[in-house]
C-alpha cells in the first residue's frame, strides 16, 4: 500500500513540474511584444525607407505579390512589390531601390 502512495505521490509530481515548466515557457514567450510569431512575422526595418536599397538578402528572401490582389498601387515598368517581414515592399527589381514600404496589415 505504501508503494502505490509512492508511486501515485511520484507521478502528481512529475505531472506538476511538467506542467509548470510549460506554463513558465508559455508565459515567458508571450512576454516578449517584438516575437515574430506574436507579430505574425512582422519586422519592423527603419531602413527601408523611399530612395534607400534593400539588401538583396532581403529582396530574395521576399516573397512576389499580386499587388491587385492585395489592393496595392500598380508598380512601374521594372518594379515589383515584395512581401518581408510582414511588410510590402516596393522597389526596383535590377537595383534594390525602394520606392514605396507598407506594413501587410492582415499577413
Amino acid at each position: 500500500m505504501h508503494a502505490i502512495r509512492k508511486t501515485i505521490a511520484v507521478t502528481a509530481l512529475a505531472v506538476a513540474f511538467a506542467t509548470t515548466g510549460t506554463v513558465s515557457f508559455a508565459q515567458e514567450h508571450n512576454d516578449h511584444p517584438n516575437n515574430e510569431h506574436q507579430n505574425n512575422g512582422y519586422v519592423r526595418h527603419d531602413e527601408w525607407k523611399k530612395g534607400a536599397h534593400i539588401a538583396p538578402a532581403d529582396w530574395n528572401r521576399g516573397e512576389q505579390v499580386d499587388w491587385h490582389a492585395h489592393h496595392l498601387s500598380t508598380p512601374p515598368r521594372g518594379y515589383e512589390w515584395r512581401q518581408v517581414d510582414g511588410n510590402y515592399v516596393l522597389a526596383a527589381a535590377a537595383t534594390g531601390i525602394i520606392a514605396a514600404t507598407i506594413i501587410a496589415a492582415g499577413h
